[in-house]
């Protein structure tokens, strides 16, 4: 098999028809989608095994979890711009290089600190591995029905690996050792590394103009207070140290913006936001992402802390949901090739996620179904969206600069994430603190899990009243944040009905 001559599509090229090479390209590029999207939960149940090894202290523990995500999510930006550049193909390889030699020091380290920094360098090799893996979708699909179908599955995946990523983590720690969550990513980056040369083409912008590198830093300092002071908030309160985080952040953002408006050569082109359907699709971006991570963090300690699971059989609970995941992208893309309007489509999925929070709306201390059902209604909305919100964006941004665009939907992305769990968070935890007695232990009044380790330390009847009233009190605050997303999304998806179709109306 011939090496592909390195190409780059033009937007007023001919949409050929993909072929079997191109199919069998992207079930090889979903491999690694796959593992970056587990990465992120992946350690949830290593965590005692590593504790227990490595025995990190409770700062370097908080940064073996979240550093992956910080430098995820600092640098998607960056490398989106530096694969239109120096080609998607050759950066996707150099990260999967680097995700799978990170891997093997994760797996093997000896250190806390050894830890963390593999866990750096595979959130760096992540930061180039998901916008490159959709830039070259957007390169090998160019009939926009073969396309659609193609990112319906790249979000059916990306959505599936998070809740499959910590299942994984279980079932490997409770056979093998804590390192082996991290050598199942050998596999497929060797597979990633041997194909890719011969079945992915090779391609970038023509004209790409000398590179920024003043926008990298602003970037990372525009992006990473914010995640961090929006993570920190919903169990720490708004303290002024994250409040300070998310304003310095913001700061940057402004100064990373005017950058981008007045070099020669920017980072994120601001023509690119100008691009039909861009724009709306990276705002409605914000507001899924925001409702999908606002909804898990109480569906995952309702089934810890309320139901009283062990996180193995939480994890295995929270995964029947996504079954029907990989089937939603797919029929979304059918429905839209049959004729129905986007539009329609679109706010069609935000009705289901506003849906699935009218059914967490009416949980109770003991509805295991009713959030099974909640949290798959919701799953399912998100990837109907996501697959034709990627789409738009995707479709209607130039060839040249798919890797660009790639990076600033998934960064659009990790923000609502982190404002998800920011607000709807808040929302919660003030529910559950009106809601507990104020005679309640202080502990207990912060947070449920302080209820539940406070009543393990008091006398029968008097522990089990505190657990059963910080339960109920915890299932309030569920309520409540479920009331304000069901609301939130109802707005969504009027407004994505009148501007999408508004859209359509006029690319017609």
């Amino acid at each position: 098999m011939t090496n592909p001559t390195s190409t780059t599509t033009t937007p007023g090229g001919t949409n050929s028809l993909a072929g079997r090479r191109e199919w069998t390209a992207l079930g090889v590029l979903m491999l690694p989608l796959l593992l970056v999207s587990m990465d992120v939960s992946v350690l949830y149940f290593a965590l005692p095994a590593i504790g227990a090894d490595l025995r990190p202290s409770g700062t370097q523990q908080l940064w073996i979890l979240d550093i992956y995500g910080f430098v995820l999510a600092g640098l998607l930006m960056t490398m989106g711009a530096l694969g239109d550049r120096i080609g998607r193909r050759r950066l996707l390889l150099c990260g999967a290089a680097a995700f799978g030699g990170a891997s093997l020091l994760a797996a093997y380290a000896d250190s806390a600190g050894t830890l963390i920094a593999a866990r750096a360098v595979l959130g760096l090799g992540g930061a180039t591995l998901m916008p490159s893996t959709m830039a070259l979708l957007r390169t090998m699909f160019t009939d926009p029905g073969q396309r659609a179908k193609a990112i319906g599955l790249w979000s059916g995946v990306m959505t599936g690996g998070i809740a499959l990523g910590s299942v994984m983590s279980g079932i490997l720690v409770e056979h093998f050792w804590w390192g082996s969550v991290f050598l199942v990513n050998l596999p497929a980056m060797a597979l990633l590394l041997l194909l890719g040369p011969f079945l992915l083409p090779e391609s970038r912008d023509p004209s790409p103009g000398r590179f920024d590198w003043l926008s990298v830093p602003l970037s990372l300092a525009a992006v990473l207070p914010v995640i961090y002071g929006l993570k920190e908030i919903p169990s720490e309160g708004w303290h002024p140290l994250y409040v300070v985080s998310v304003t310095v952040g913001l700061l940057f953002a402004a100064l990373f913006v005017h950058r981008q408006r007045t070099t020669g050569s920017p980072l994120i082109p601001p023509a690119l936001l100008k691009g039909r359907g861009f724009t709306p699709a990276l705002v409605l971006t914000l507001v899924a992402s925001l409702a999908m991570m606002g909804s898990a963090i109480f569906t995952t300690q309702y089934l810890q802390s309320v139901l009283g699971m062990s996180p193995l059989a939480a994890a295995l609970w929270s995964l029947l949901p996504s079954v029907f995941i990989g089937v939603a992208g797919p029929v979304t893309a059918q429905l839209v090739q049959r004729g129905a309007d986007r539009g329609y489509v679109v706010a069609g999925g935000f009705a289901a996620m506003a849906a699935g929070f009218a059914l967490l709306a009416l949980v109770g201390t003991d509805s295991l179904w009713l959030v099974l059902t909640g949290a798959g209604v919701l799953a399912c909305g998100m990837v109907a969206i996501m697959s034709q919100l990627t789409d738009l964006a995707m479709g209607g941004a130039p060839v040249e600069r798919a890797g660009t665009a790639s990076s600033l939907l998934e960064t659009g992305a990790e923000f609502g994430g982190a404002l998800g769990m920011a607000v709807l968070g808040s929302i919660g935890t003030a529910v559950y603190r009106h809601e507990m007695p104020a005679t309640a232990p202080a502990p207990a009044r912060e947070t449920l899990g302080g209820a539940l380790a406070t009543a393990g330390r008091l006398p029968g009847h008097t522990g089990e009243a505190l657990v059963r009233t910080a339960r109920e009190a915890f299932t309030s605050g569920m309520q409540g944040a479920a009331i304000a997303g069901a609301v939130l999304l109802a707005a969504a998806a009027a407004g994505a009905a009148v501007l999408l179709r508004r859209l359509d109306a006029d690319g017609k």
